[in-house]
């Protein structure tokens, strides 16, 4: 009785382990010729079970052999033709799947994978797991182009580079080609990456890569044509652009003779012509609130100017009034005055303007009136018109 309760214990505690030791992975893979593979094994570590060996074994075209051996002495690759190509991941418990690097056609075929644990009573416990591998050629695909960091405008000078990428079975042959004007191609380059260390301005250009490896099909794949502009930092430095339209405006005025380009009317928006504008000044725009108080401050001085002129125009105005109307006073205060010539026979009157003389005759009793008269009188008149000679003169 107590044979067949040990009998039945055992039994139960190896059907428990099978079921925690279940080994995992895929039935049927296909791989890439000249790609790397995962054949996966996984399984739950158990505690009471140590894994003692791991056994990957090939059976193609009848024939069975082992590829790969894992025990307490190491990892031993059984097949020459496999070394350094396979492997074991050695830190992960659980995991014992096989890796292959650069499939090759006679690598197809089924794999098994056979782990055996030691118990703690040191019997052992094996699982296997099977897979189906199949290694085929892959065409290749339609090849993209990826822009080196500065992208597809470069500055003249700079080391940038492009590179073509397709997916398919390797070894993918790559071909670079440059457009020239007439449809023409111009082989570059044989390498997946074009490099330009020093660029300069002829390599301005359409660039497209082609690819190519050795699938059955032996297709030629194309990229698209991509636009590789380069630019050189001198010009960009003296140039600004100009809109468009028929309003041509300078966001930030340049030193005397730089080249700005400017659109012609009809023109492609992309290929602007070149036209030189001189360009005067130098500085920054302004705030709005500056450009403001500088125009208030033109309005004002405007006034200002136009109010002096006025008021002095009106004062001349004015002072030419007074000077005629003295200076018509002064012609009847000359014409009232009178003198005697030599022989006491004639009266002068004299006008400032036409400087003609009436000559009138007088009589020997008005001579002697006159001599009469008192000096103090003869006085006065004499100052009277020296006064009135020097008012004309100062006109």
């Amino acid at each position: 009785m107590e044979k067949l309760m040990w009998y039945v214990a055992l039994v139960n505690f190896f059907t428990f382990c099978s079921a925690v030791l279940e080994l995992t992975g895929t039935h049927d893979i296909i791989g890439t010729w000249r790609s790397s593979i995962t054949l996966p094994c996984v399984y739950v570590p158990s505690p009471g079970f140590v894994q003692h060996t791991v056994i990957w074994m090939l059976e193609r075209d009848q024939s069975s052999t082992t590829v790969f051996r894992r025990d307490s002495s190491g990892d031993h690759i059984m097949l020459s033709r496999y070394r350094d190509r396979v492997s074991v991941p050695k830190y992960r418990p659980g995991d014992v799947s096989l890796e292959i690097e650069k499939l090759e056609i006679p690598d197809s075929g089924h794999y098994t994978c056979k782990v055996t644990w030691r118990a703690q009573d040191s019997t052992l416990l094996t699982k296997e797991r099977t897979m189906i591998v199949k290694v085929v050629k892959v065409a290749v695909t339609k090849p993209t182009i990826r822009p080196g960091n500065l992208g597809l405008t470069v500055p003249k000078g700079a080391r940038t580079s492009l590179t073509c990428s397709a997916n398919g079975s390797p070894p993918i042959i790559y071909r670079w080609f440059k457009e020239e004007p007439g449809g023409d191609a111009v082989p570059v380059s044989n390498h997946a990456e074009l490099m330009f260390d020093s660029l300069q301005m002829s390599d301005t250009g359409k660039y497209y890569c082609e690819a190519e490896n050795r699938a059955s099909a032996q297709v030629i794949q194309q990229s698209d044509a991509v636009q590789l502009t380069v630019t050189d930092p001198r010009k960009l430095a003296t140039t600004a652009p100009i809109s468009e339209t028929k309003t041509h405006s300078i966001a930030k005025p340049g030193s005397e003779g730089d080249v700005i380009p400017t659109l012609a009317p009809g023109s492609d928006t992309g290929h602007p012509e070149m036209h030189e504008v001189t360009v005067a000044l130098q500085g920054t725009s302004l705030p709005l609130y500056l450009i403001i108080l500088i125009i208030m401050l033109c309005v004002a001085v405007v006034v200002v100017v136009i109010a002096v002129v006025i008021w002095r125009s009106k004062t001349k105005k004015d002072s030419s009034c007074e000077v005629t109307l003295c200076n018509s006073r002064s012609d009847v205060r000359r014409q009232t005055c009178s003198g005697v010539d030599d022989e006491g026979k004639y009266e002068e009157r004299r006008s400032p303007f036409n400087k003609t003389y009436m000559l009138e005759p007088i009589e020997e009793n008005d001579y002697e009136a006159i001599n009469l008269k008192d000096n103090i009188e003869y006085k006065i008149l004499v100052n009277a018109m020296e006064s009135e000679y020097v008012l004309e003169d100062v006109q």
